[in-house]
């Protein structure tokens, strides 16, 4: 099997399940268009534990892990298979990079992984592994990982870093309006430094990046992207999906790193 682009995908608010949008297309005219995978291999910030961990349950269930939002949200359910024999196998390729990792056999899927895969793969019809965020990770460990993970996209796995490009709650609005300012400075920074594959501004952003602490308050929505960039390469050729600003302060844009 050829070997499986990269993606980091902005995940946004629960109720991107809801309103699809411009990001919603977009995944869902990439998820057709994309040799399908045999595995997505997922991290997201909203799976937090002290080391790694990985998901190798067979039938991972759709964890409704927010509150305050929509009834209709906490209905929704994504079946889709798990694949313990590729859990294993990513425990092992961590565990040989140094890693301490664990498997977890009861974990279901949380609302990083779901919501988005909705749009990319609706059907459900590939299986999934989530891989944790460990309570340590910074920008360098989160590229450094990424590098560790990127074998498996030789393998036929899909490896997907969903977090958002910009996450700042405190000014989250209910109603989609005007972006804010800061968040176009930013979005506009981040695709410049991916495109050029320039390592050393996305992993001292709060230094690089115009009002990087505003944008993202906490680091968790932002290293899934370093995680990204680190398994798709140096190399790799990016493909900016525009998806738009959610709720005032959410940027949707995802990045695709395919190998020349």
């Amino acid at each position: 099997m050829s070997r499986q682009p990269v993606l980091f995908i902005s995940h946004g608010a629960p109720t991107f399940a809801l309103e699809p949008g411009r990001a919603g297309a977009l995944l869902h005219a990439l998820g057709e268009r994309l040799p399908k995978p045999k595995a997505v291999l997922i991290v997201s910030p909203h799976w937090i534990t002290h080391d790694i961990a990985v998901t190798a349950n067979p039938q991972p269930a759709t964890i409704h892990d927010f509150g305050g939002f929509p009834a209709e949200l906490y209905t929704l359910q994504y079946p889709v298979s798990g694949q313990p024999g590729l859990a294993g196998r990513i425990a092992s390729l961590l565990r040989e990079a140094g890693y301490t990792t664990t498997l977890e056999e009861r974990r279901g899927l949380d609302h990083g992984a779901w919501v988005p895969l909705r749009h990319l793969y609706p059907e459900g019809e590939v299986p999934v592994v989530q891989v944790s965020m460990p309570e340590w990770l910074d920008t360098e460990s989160a590229w450094k990982l990424g590098e560790a993970l990127a074998p498996l996209a030789d393998e036929g796995v899909l490896i997907i870093g969903s977090g958002s490009l910009t996450h700042n709650l405190y000014e989250f609005r209910q109603q989609h309006g005007e972006e804010a300012d800061y968040v176009h400075e930013f979005v506009l920074w981040a695709r410049q430094a991916v495109q050029s594959h320039d390592r050393d501004a996305l992993v001292d952003y709060l230094q690089k990046a115009p009002q990087a602490r505003r944008a993202h308050p906490s680091p968790d929505h932002y290293l899934p992207l370093l995680v990204a960039a680190g398994a798709g390469g140096m190399k790799a050729r990016v493909e900016v999906l525009d998806g738009g600003v959610a709720h005032g302060v959410l940027s949707m844009e995802s990045y695709l790193f395919e190998s020349k």
